[in-house]
């Protein structure tokens, strides 16, 4: 199999989980910038003197009569991901252009990089280990500042994340309830992290730290371990329907595993994989989701081996908001596991729908 056909799918099933997916040319680049707020003390009571927040943006702010912002819409980005993951045909393609849902030329369209990933300040810039240990708590506030205080952005038409984003929207909902107009959270449970969940992360964190080439973080070259990593993440994002569809003898299986390990450790760091695995360990939610006030769009996929269907918690939980409701899309041939989050043909309707209930 060619290998432009193995990056195809590894973009497509696993890359817009945790990295950035391809950009296309059909589309136009966003704007890039960077915001800096300094002192920022993280709820461990470490602080950075700098915090950098690197963003990308499509489109221009649009302001009421009060100088409101009116047409902001904020998407937040997966585990080890960044802001780029949305820049792609199979989301900005599907969403962004003259027409559609969020067409740039109507919404000003926000895609932060969170701490520890992308441009944005992480332990792999130099502090290593010694970068604060930062939460979900930590990112959302740092992307608050990066829209009021860098942007001069006060309300959100609409908030929108994917795995990792996922769980900021519960947190933003919570934290500034009348920040935004209506949130549309994507591949994940609003609750701790627990059972099959909590344990491939820790595997992933302790494969790290037990590596000897570690080195406290102090490594000379990516430990042996990332190896590991890669794998984990293969397993636990991907969909065995497009897998065993897409590779259906063992050689081609073999030669997609090899060729996706090798792009995949090529672009992982470390310190930078353990960081973020573990700012998901105080994440919960659900003791204040009656607490929220925006209309509410939830959606998972059944095919989502990392939030599954079975456990019956997003059902569950979705009775919790005032103005919520949980869409759990079927497995179909468009669906992609966990990944389906950034496959926006299959769940656009929803964000129609949303959109619409949610006009002042």
């Amino acid at each position: 199999m060619k290998r432009s056909i193995h990056f195809q799918l590894f973009a497509a099933t696993l890359g817009i989980f945790f990295g950035a997916a391809a950009q296309t040319q059909e589309l136009p680049k966003p704007a890039e910038g960077d915001f800096v707020t300094h002192s920022f003390r993280f709820r461990s009571g470490e602080t950075l003197p700098e915090l950098k927040l690197h963003y990308a943006a499509y489109g221009k702010p649009a302001r009421d009569a009060a100088g409101h912002v009116t047409n902001a819409v904020m998407i937040l980005h997966g585990t080890t991901g960044s802001g780029q993951a949305f820049t792609g045909s199979q989301f900005a393609g599907v969403l962004f252009g003259p027409g559609q849902l969020l067409d740039a030329s109507r919404y000003f369209i926000i895609l932060p990089d969170g701490i520890g990933a992308g441009h944005s300040s992480k332990p792999s810039d130099g502090l290593h280990a010694k970068f604060p240990h930062y939460d979900y708590d930590d990112m959302v506030e740092a992307q608050h500042l990066l829209l009021t205080e860098g942007l001069k952005v006060d309300h959100l038409r609409l908030l929108m994340g994917t795995s990792m984003g996922c769980m900021q929207s519960w947190i933003w909902l919570e934290t500034y309830p009348d920040f935004m107009d209506a949130a549309m959270p994507l591949a994940c449970l609003p609750v701790q992290i627990a059972g099959r969940n909590r344990m491939w992360r820790k595997m992933i964190m302790d494969a790290i730290r037990d590596d000897p080439a570690w080195m406290n973080g102090e490594y000379q070259q990516q430990p042996a371990a990332m190896k590991t990593v890669a794998d984990l993440i293969l397993i636990m994002a991907s969909s065995p329907l497009q897998l065993q569809q897409q590779y259906p003898a063992r050689d081609q299986a073999d030669a997609f595993l090899d060729q996706y390990v090798k792009s995949r450790i090529r672009v992982m760091d470390a310190n930078d994989t353990l960081y973020a695995f573990d700012a998901s360990r105080n994440y919960d939610p659900s003791a204040k989701l009656d607490q929220i006030k925006a209309p509410v769009m939830f959606v998972n996929s059944a095919d989502d081996v990392i939030n599954p269907p079975e456990l019956g918690i997003a059902e569950e939980q979705i009775k919790k908001v005032e103005k919520g409701r949980f869409v759990l899309l079927p497995i179909t041939e468009q669906t992609r596991g966990h990944g389906t989050h950034s496959f926006a043909a299959v769940w656009k309707q929803y964000l129609a729908e949303l959109l619409s209930e949610s006009i002042h």
